[in-house]
């Protein structure tokens, strides 16, 4: 796995298992079936789960570095998490790890929302083009992985106004999706920053931002797997909390 330190990875993921299985969090809400789930997302903008359990909604974007997508497909399958990925077409690592990633997708391990296909500016480009921007990404995903992402859009650099929300909801996009707390990793960090950043982000009701862009988080895996576990957090999709 390129830029990882596989060994320290996979020794901290195995203890980190062994250590859930042996002593699962007590407080964590387990999931619902399908059956039994809330209505769905609430329309307009969401920053944060409901205050119920010990629930963190882990949500990475972007994907311009194929190689740190494979890491966090790899991550998924070996810890169990939980994670959303907010994606843009355009990054050849939708297409590259699709193989591996589809399956977690189809099993509800892995959620997709839509980011657009290029990650503009919307305050910068006109409705025509904003439009063009979420559908040609939809079209993607539903190619890809056989879903659109809908009903969650989260606009590139969190920029949105009343005119892209509109054209996202007219496309089936009615929540637009922010977060309360952000790991920091938009901008190259030292391994200590971004576990810093992730121990003040990883807390129960948050939605949590991270990217799938530069290589230092891959090798900050099993620190973060500790922290989910030490703090008893139970890791969800946006689907696993609104259906």
């Amino acid at each position: 796995m390129p830029g990882i330190d596989r060994r320290t990875l996979l020794g901290s993921i195995a203890l980190g298992v062994l250590a859930a299985a042996r002593a699962a969090p007590v407080s964590a809400e387990p999931l619902r079936p399908m059956g039994s789930r809330p209505a769905g997302a609430p329309d307009g903008l969401l920053t944060r789960l409901p205050p119920v359990g010990r629930r963190v909604a882990l949500t990475v974007d972007d994907g311009v570095s194929s190689e740190v997508v494979a890491a966090f497909a790899q991550f998924c399958r070996d810890t169990g998490t939980r994670l959303t990925f907010f994606v843009n077409g355009v990054n050849a690592s939708w297409t590259d790890n699709a193989r591996v990633l589809r399956p977690m997708v189809e099993a509800g391990q892995i959620q997709l929302g839509n980011h657009t296909w290029s990650h503009p500016y919307l305050t910068r480009i006109g409705e025509r083009d904003i439009a063009e921007q979420i559908s040609r990404n939809a079209r993607f995903l539903v190619d890809t992985y056989g879903v659109d992402g809908a009903p969650y859009f989260r606009p590139p650099f969190g920029r949105h106004t009343v005119a892209s929300d509109r054209i996202a909801t007219d496309l089936g996009y009615r929540t637009i999706t922010r977060w309360s707390e952000q790991v920091g990793d938009f901008k190259p960090l030292t391994e200590r920053e971004l576990v810093d950043g992730a121990a003040k982000a990883f807390k129960p009701g948050n939605i949590v931002l991270a990217h799938a862009n530069l290589p230092t988080i891959t090798r900050c895996y099993g620190r973060l797997a500790d922290l989910i576990l030490e703090r008893r957090l139970q890791t969800v999709t946006l689907d696993d909390v609104f259906g």
